[in-house]
């Protein structure tokens, strides 16, 4: 089981994306991803955010709002993922260049016309939403099978 994070942050109509081409050996290679990862033992949800968007973006994000929880049963074919999913308007800092991949300011509009994981296709509008959301997102050989999710 991997607990994780991941975080849209948000800024004049603009959501931070993160294109995931810098490593062959990432599980999103490819895919254009919010910011976030892995939590480590001990750490809160809003720690490991924080911590995660810093190490990735240069940028430290202040009162992240949590607005979902999503399931993805054997996503990386062992392991089950279980991802809390923050936005954020405020922060401070400067971008850097992370070894994670690029990042680039996208405009909303334009999110889901990137190259996403397919379930992201339909969990991003819930951020808009203002209602906490709970789904589960079924993925088979890379491809989405079903999702399922409540609302709260």
């Amino acid at each position: 089981m991997k607990l994780a994070t991941l975080c849209y942050i948000k800024k004049d109509g603009r959501t931070l994306m993160m294109h995931r081409i810098k490593r062959k050996d990432d599980l999103h290679f490819g895919k254009w991803n919010g910011l976030g990862g892995k939590m480590q033992p001990g750490e809160t949800p809003e720690e490991c955010v924080i911590r995660e968007v810093r190490e990735e973006s240069g940028l430290l994000v202040k009162d992240p709002q949590l607005n979902g929880f999503l399931t993805f049963p054997s996503f990386d074919e062992w392991d089950d993922w279980y991802v809390f999913v923050f936005t954020a308007q405020r922060f401070r800092g400067k971008l850097l260049d992370s070894a994670e991949g690029y990042l680039k300011w996208v405009k909303d509009e334009e999110l889901l016309k990137l190259d996403l994981w397919e379930g992201d296709h339909i969990f991003l509008p819930w951020l808009d939403d203002n209602k906490f959301f709970s789904a589960k997102f079924n993925y088979q050989d890379g491809r989405l099978k079903d999702h399922s999710v409540n609302f709260y």
